[in-house]
């Protein structure tokens, strides 16, 4: 089965990229794969504090994804799979595709303004011959109507 590789995280382009990979799964036979990414917390000398900040960071992550895949489940049907893990996000994402042969696509949503996004910048600079998976970039700046349209 096809499956679409989405990041989530709070930016409203996450979930442009979500709504495009959605639609692409459902017109393919494929699926869907939901990752969040908790950036590794700095270490703070009282344990108890940084347990909590770990602890709220994880709950943030859930929150998104468990969003998302309700959004994802609303719109289009499909039940994804979810991924939460704690890391840099390259390298989780390389290590995601490395492992399920599946993941046909990594689908990331642009920011409307500015600069791209870290991801974006890091598999369309970088990285971007490297890996096995096209790298679908969705503009920030589509509408509902236009993603539907171009998916």
């Amino acid at each position: 089965m096809r499956i679409y590789l989405v990041v989530i995280d709070d930016s409203p382009e996450a979930g442009i990229a979500l709504r495009f990979a959605a639609r692409r799964a459902v017109k393919t036979g494929g699926g869907v794969e939901i990752l969040t990414v908790i950036p590794p917390q700095e270490f703070i000398a009282f344990g108890g504090v940084q347990a909590t900040i770990e602890e709220e960071a994880r709950l943030h992550a859930e929150g998104l994804v468990a969003g998302a895949a309700g959004t994802l489940l609303e719109e289009s049907g499909l039940r994804p799979s979810i991924t939460v893990r704690e890391g840099e996000s390259p390298k989780i994402i390389r290590e995601m595709i490395a492992a399920n042969p599946d993941i046909a696509a990594l689908v990331l949503g642009a920011a409307a303004t500015g600069a791209p996004g870290e991801l974006i910048a890091h598999f369309a600079g970088t990285d971007a011959g490297a890996l096995p998976v096209p790298v679908m970039i969705i503009p920030g700046s589509l509408t509902r109507e236009a993603i539907d349209r171009l998916s």
